[in-house]
C-alpha cells in the first residue's frame, strides 16, 4: 500500500492563531499542482484520507479535492497537528491499516510532524525537509511492518 504524507500549502504568516492561518494564493496554487501530481499516483483510487484541524491544512484538502479520485472516508486528526508525536502516529497509521487495509492514505499535516513522521515509518532514514505543499511517498507492507520511502514530490514555482 501507499502512504503518501503531505505539508500543507503555503500559509500567512499572521492570524488570531496559529490554528487559524489561511493559505495564501501561491499555497492554493501549489497544492492543487500537487493534487493534479497526486493523481497521476493514485491510479483512480484514493482509499483514505487524514487532515490535521488546522485551517491551512483542511484549506489544502479543499483545494485539492476536486483533482482526486474520491476518498472513500476523510477524516479530521486532532493528533496530526504541528505538535503531534511521530511515533504515536506512526503506531496510529499502522493500526488502522493493519484493520482497515487501505491501498492508499493520505496525510495532509505540518512540519516537524511530516518530517519526523516518515522517518518514523521508513527505518533508518533521516527526516527529510518538506517545502510547503510536498509530498513524500511511502510503499508500506503491512503485513512485514517494512516501509520504503519512494519519492518525494515538490511543487513548482
Amino acid at each position: 500500500m501507499r502512504i503518501f504524507i503531505m505539508r500543507h500549502g503555503e500559509a500567512q504568516n499572521f492570524a488570531p492563531s496559529d490554528a487559524e492561518r489561511p493559505l495564501t494564493p501561491r499555497g492554493e496554487s501549489q497544492s492543487r499542482q500537487m493534487a493534479e501530481h497526486l493523481a497521476e499516483q493514485l491510479d483512480g483510487q484514493l482509499d483514505m484520507v487524514w487532515v490535521s484541524p488546522y485551517l491551512r491544512a483542511q484549506q489544502t484538502w479543499q483545494t485539492m479535492v476536486d483533482c482526486l479520485p474520491s476518498a472513500a472516508k476523510v477524516m479530521t486528526v486532532d493528533d496530526i497537528t504541528p505538535y503531534g508525536e511521530a511515533e504515536q502516529v506512526a503506531a496510529y497509521i499502522k493500526a488502522v491499516i493493519g484493520v482497515e487495509r487501505p491501498d492508499t492514505l493520505l496525510v495532509v499535516s505540518h512540519l516537524p510532524l511530516v518530517g519526523y513522521l516518515t522517518a518514523e515509518l521508513v527505518v533508518g532514514i533521516q527526516p527529510p525537509m518538506f517545502q510547503t505543499s510536498a509530498i513524500a511517498s511511502v510503499e508500506y507492507n503491512p503485513d512485514t511492518d517494512v516501509a520504503t520511502f519512494l519519492e518525494q514530490a515538490i511543487p513548482h514555482g
